[in-house]
Order: C-alpha cells, then structure tokens, then sequence
C-alpha cells in the first residue's frame, strides 16, 4: 500500500473534509478555525461561492489551454486586470504554477536584462525549495541542506530584524544598509549584481515587517548602481497586510519586478512575475514557458478572487483586522513571559517565543502551536528557530472570529507555559 511521503510533517492532526469561509470541518464535523489559510492561500477564505462559481463554469468551458500554444479569455482578462493593481509600469505579466517558480524566473529575467551574474538576498528570506530558489533562502538549513551545490552566485545581506538585533527599528535599519554596502564592496561588485531579493515582510524567517526606510534604502542602492529590485510578494500580496502590495506601506518604494502567488487564486495554484515590458523583453527567447502556468481554471479563480477583494472591501478588512488581532496577541503577550516578542502587519502577525536569557524557544511555541490544535484553534510555526506562532486567517475574517481565535490563544498558551 502506498502512502504519502514520511518526510511530509503535518502541523496538525486535523484531516479535513470540508471547508466554509474560515472554518475546517474534519469527518467528525468538528469545526476548526483556521489561521492558516493554506499558509496564505485562501485570501478569500475557504470555497467563496463567487469563487466556487466561477471555477465550476470555467471547467465547463475550458480546463486548459496551454498558453504557448493557444490564448485563452480568462488569461487575457486577468492579465488587464492585474494592471489595475500593480505598481505603476509593471505592465508585462509572466504566469507560472508556483512561488518557486516565480522566483526561478525572476532570477532568470534578471540575469539576461543585466548581464550579471549574482544576486542579493536577505538573512531569515525565504523564496522556495526548487534549486535556485533554495539558493535564495537564508530562513534556515532545513531548506538547503544535502542537496548542494546550489546556484552559485548568492550573496547574503542582513536584514533589520529589530528584535533579534536587540536594537530600535531606525538602528536596525542603518545596520542593514551599512551591511549591505559591506556585501557590494567585498563580496558582489555592482557590477557584477543583477538583483536583489526582498520579502517586504520576512515570511519562513519569522514574520518580520522591514521597517520604514528599508525599502527605500534598497530602492537607492538599486538606482546607483543598475541593480534591479525584486520584491517577493508571494505570502504579501493581495492584500494580506492591509495594503494590496505590502511594499505599498513603504510610500513611492516601486520594484522593476514584482513575484506574486499564494493568495492571488484563492487556493487555485497560479503565480506570476510582473515587469515594465522594456524589462520583460529582455529576457532570451525559450526562457519563458511551462506546461501549467496560466491555467484556464486557476485564472477564472484569480478573476473571482479580485472581484470579491473590490466588493467586500477585504484589503480594507484585512487593516481593520489586523490592528485587532496585533492588538489582542500583545495583550495575551503581556500575561506570558515566555513570548517575548509580538509583531505583524495586517493579517499577518507572529508572536516570538524566547527563554529567560533571550535565546530561541521552539519547544514552548511548538507546545502553544498544538494545544491551539487540540482547542481548534489552527496555526502554524516559522523563523529560524521554529519558534515564532504566526497567523494567517483568510482576508474574509471578522472581528467576532478574531475575539475568538484570542480566547483559545490565551488558553492554549497558558497550557504550553504552566
């Protein structure tokens, strides 16, 4: 008998048979709240009946039209419609699968528009587990070890992650950039830079928000020196942090390439890159394709998706929310010693877990994860050292499920830490 792969850990014991907005149901009927989302997939929570309905349509019409060898409507629609949202001049769309594959071909766009060779990313980043994207993500060795050589080329700049630098947000900023210009001046030449790699808000690497001033120190240094910015909105974007783009928290901050998946088709596996077209059409002939991106099905979604973020008002939601569920996570912080730290931006909040010296404590927030589990109350870990518990409820959340969601924290943390 066959049997999924023993390496796949899951987070929970939960097999769920049905899903309604933010819940889960397992064969039992129990209902779960999930903050997980399909670690920020269901951006408009699980099965949206416009979403459901668009889907079912679409699969009557048309599964797949592969979109090297014909075009279909719902690709050509979503494309237009993406416009509407993207930062000023991001005007050229390439759609892939995954966020792996968004990132691969990121690097791949870079490299032929520059004519460089390296690429800069972040400590704690995280950009996938295909080989080049491995050899972007510095969030820990769990996603690089005993496969490498990795894609050569990689340079490895600090991130301002105020906490764990034990330093104030503006500190942390200027210890980064002044990192970073270390890193051009001994290890990658500008001339030799194609890109640098930025999640505006580190994901796998602990749910950490780049403070203000980050970005456009980046921006700057891209500028000078004909580097292009990527920023990896994979788990940011489409209104996760209570702005579409999260890098829009940033003001004029605009990327010369944008990588977007996750929430953008509800669940359906899509992703994209996008770039001025001057940009895109620098890529070589045969470097762009794949037999699954811009799916027929998975676009209808993606449309479906942007109609229900415009009419129910979820970016909107997603702010308002999130200042309550940041809120209430400090609260809950203020009575445990052992969470030592409490961060987010909109939907999209860790609480830190550390020991009396300060060091990481995986082992409490791991505790804290599973006894939320067992009170049906569903998250899941990230950072380095595993030890932040981060939530990511669908942008659909309301405040009463919010107020929930605090209840069964408290208790579950007050469990892990007696």
């Amino acid at each position: 008998m066959s049997q999924l792969s023993p390496v796949l850990k899951q987070a929970t014991p939960v097999v769920a048979t049905r899903g309604d907005g933010i819940h889960l149901f397992d064969a039992d009927g129990r209902r779960y709240l999930d903050f997980t989302s399909g670690v920020g997939v269901t951006s408009t929570g699980h099965c949206h009946p416009r979403v459901v309905e668009a889907v079912r349509r679409q699969a009557g019409l048309l599964v797949h039209g592969q979109y090297t060898t014909v075009l279909h409507e719902p690709l050509l629609t979503l494309t237009e419609r993406l416009g509407e949202v993207l930062p000023a001049g991001l005007d050229s769309l390439f759609y892939v699968a995954s966020g792996s594959e968004a990132v691969e071909a990121a690097v791949r766009l870079a490299r032929h528009a520059t004519g460089r060779q390296n690429v800069i990313v972040f400590d704690g980043s995280f950009h996938g587990r295909t080989m080049g994207a491995a050899a972007l993500t510095t969030a820990g060795t769990r996603y690089r070890a005993g496969v490498g050589p990795l894609m050569p080329g990689v340079a490895v700049a600090p991130f301002p992650y105020a906490f764990r630098l034990g330093m104030s947000e503006e500190e942390a900023v200027e210890y980064a950039l002044r990192g970073l210009d270390h890193v051009l001046a001994t290890v990658s030449a500008p001339g030799e830079t194609a890109a640098m790699f930025v999640e505006p808000v580190l994901g796998e690497g602990g749910y950490v928000p780049a403070p203000p001033g980050f970005l456009a120190g980046l921006r700057e240094r891209a500028d000078r020196h004909g580097i292009l910015l990527v920023l990896d909105e994979v788990q940011t974007g489409f209104g996760r942090t209570g702005r579409f783009w999260a890098h829009r928290h940033h003001g004029e901050v605009v990327p010369d390439i944008l990588v977007t998946a996750k929430g953008l088709a509800s669940g359906f596996p899509l992703s994209a890159i996008a770039a001025p077209t001057a940009l895109m059409e620098q890529a070589w002939p045969g470097s762009q394709g794949g037999t699954y991106g811009g799916n027929a099905v998975a676009c209808a979604a993606a449309l479906a998706t942007l109609d229900v973020i415009r009419d129910e008002r979820l970016v909107e939601n997603a702010a308002e929310q999130g200042l309550r569920l940041t809120d209430g996570l400090r609260k809950a912080a203020a009575a445990a010693p052992a969470i030592a730290d409490v961060r987010g931006l909109g939907l999209m909040a860790g609480s830190e877990f550390c020991r009396p010296d300060g060091s990481p404590d995986p082992d409490t927030a791991r505790r804290a994860q599973q006894a939320a589990a067992d009170l049906g109350l569903l998250l899941l870990t990230c950072g380095t050292h595993l030890n932040v518990v981060r939530m990511i409820p669908a942008l659909v959340v309301t405040a009463g499920q919010i107020d929930e969601a605090l209840a069964l924290w408290s208790e579950a943390v007050s469990v892990a830490t007696a």
